[in-house]
C-alpha cells in the first residue's frame, strides 16, 4: 500500500501500525512515539532557515570535531565520546558486531535485542507484576551466561521506571569482575526530576565497564535530526564502536543544531519541567480510569495495564484510531507475561491528553 493510499480509517490504521515514522503526513494525533514537544525553541528553525544553503551544499564535519561538539553540551572529553545517526546506529554496532552474548532486562526497547545475531540475547525477566528490575539477579545471570554485555535502559521503556543510581553502581561493580561491559541507555533521563543527580555521566571515569548510551531525539525533541552518542572510560570499547561508523553518519543540519544547542541550555530546562507537569496531570487522570492499572512514570510517557472487562490492547488501540484518530502503542510486541493487556502512551499537551483520557474512556464502554 503506498502512501496515503487508504480509503477507510480501518485501512488507514493498517498502514500507520507499520511504519517507523513519517506520522506527521498522516493527520492524526501521535501519542505512540516519545519526544519533547516544548523543544527545539523556533529560533533554532530560523537558524537552520538562515544557513540552510551552507548546510546542504557543504559536507558536514567527521567524528572527531562531533565529539567535541557533544563534549561540551557534557562537559566530557572527546575521546570517551562516539556520536551517532541516532542511538540506534551504536545500537546496531554493539548488539550486531561486538558483543558475544548481550543479556537484556524485559520488557524493554526492542531494538538491543532486534540488532544482535540469533542466539546472541538472553532476556532476563523484570520481576511481575511490578516490573521492578532486581540488578543482583540480573548480574547473577549476567555472570551464570558469561554475557560481554549488559543493557540497563533507564527510564525503561515501556513502563517508564527508573532504576535507582545505586543499584546501577552495584551492578556494574558486580559485573567488572567478569569483564561484562554495561550500557546504560539513558535517553530518558531527562524527564526525571533533578536529572543531573541522577544520570552516571559525570561519574563515568569511575567504571571502567561502564558506557552511556543516549539518544537526543526524545528529550530534545528531533527526531528527524538523528543523533545519539555513547559516553565510557573504556577507550578500547570506545574505540570499537568508532570503528563502526561511518566518516559522515551525522549530517549538516544535525551538526548544526549541536552547535547551537549551547545557547538555549535555559529553554531546555524548561521544556522538560513543561513536559513533567503535563505527564504528571496525565497519571493523575489515567489513574481515575476503573479498573485500569497505571505505572508511576519516571520518563514522558505512561505504562499500563487495561481493566480485565475491556478488549485486549491491540483491539482497544485499533479502535481508539479508527473512532478518534489517537494512536497509542499496544504492548503486544514486548517480551512480558500478558502483554496484549498492556498500552504505552506519550504524553502531550494537557489538551491533548485530556481528549486522549476521554476517547480511551469512550472505546473501553467506561461512560456512566
Amino acid at each position: 500500500m503506498s502512501e496515503n493510499n487508504y480509503k477507510t480509517q480501518s485501512e488507514k490504521f493498517e498502514f500507520i501500525s507499520v511504519q517507523h515514522g513519517g506520522y506527521y503526513r498522516h493527520n492524526f494525533i501521535d501519542h505512540a512515539y516519545l519526544y519533547n514537544l516544548y523543544f527545539p525553541p523556533e529560533a533554532v528553525f530560523t537558524s537552520f532557515k538562515d544557513q540552510i544553503h551552507d548546510l546542504v551544499l557543504n559536507y558536514p564535519v567527521a567524528q572527531d570535531a562531533l565529539a567535541e561538539l557533544i563534549g561540551k553540551l557534557i562537559d566530557q572529553p572527546a575521546e570517551r565520546i562516539v556520536v551517532g545517526n541516532g542511538a540506534a546506529e551504536l545500537i546496531k554496532i554493539v548488539s550486531g558486531h561486538i558483543s558475544g552474548k548481550l543479556i537484556v532486562p524485559v520488557p524493554s526497547f526492542n531494538e538491543y535485542a532486534n540488532a544482535a545475531p540469533s542466539g546472541q540475547v538472553i532476556e532476563f525477566p523484570l520481576e511481575f507484576p511490578s516490573f521492578h528490575l532486581d540488578v543482583d539477579k540480573f548480574a547473577a545471570e549476567a555472570i551464570r551466561v558469561k554475557a560481554d554485555v549488559a543493557v540497563v535502559v533507564t527510564p525503561n521503556n515501556p513502563t517508564s521506571m527508573l532504576v535507582p543510581k545505586p543499584d546501577l553502581i552495584r551492578l556494574a561493580k558486580k559485573l567488572e569482575i567478569y569483564d561484562c561491559m554495561l550500557i546504560i541507555d539513558e535517553s530518558f533521563l531527562d524527564f526525571v526530576e533533578n536529572p543531573d543527580q541522577i544520570s552516571l555521566e559525570q561519574e563515568i571515569e569511575n567504571y571502567p565497564n561502564m558506557a552511556i548510551f543516549k539518544s537526543m531525539s526524545k528529550a530534545y525533541g528531533i527526531c528527524g535530526l538523528r543523533i545519539g552518542y555513547m559516553l565510557t572510560a573504556n577507550s578500547k570499547f570506545a574505540e570499537a564502536i568508532r570503528n563502526g561508523v561511518h566518516i559522515w553518519n551525522i549530517n549538516g543540519f544535525a551538526e548544526e543544531f549541536l552547535r547551537l544547542l549551547p545557547d538555549y541550555k535555559q529553554e531546555f530546562i524548561e521544556s522538560c519541567k513543561q513536559v513533567r507537569t503535563d505527564r504528571d496531570n496525565l497519571y493523575k487522570k489515567l489513574c481515575g480510569i476503573e479498573g485500569m492499572t497505571v505505572f508511576k512514570p519516571d520518563a514522558n510517557f505512561i505504562f499500563c495495564r487495561l481493566p480485565d472487562y475491556v478488549q485486549r490492547a491491540p483491539e482497544i488501540t485499533k479502535k481508539l484510531f479508527i473512532e478518534h484518530n489517537i494512536y497509542i502503542k499496544d504492548c503486544v510486541d514486548k517480551t512480558q507475561p500478558d502483554s496484549d493487556r498492556y498500552v504505552r502512551i506519550a504524553s502531550r499537551t494537557e489538551a491533548e491528553n485530556c481528549k486522549l483520557v476521554e476517547a480511551l474512556i469512550d472505546v473501553m464502554d467506561l461512560k456512566k
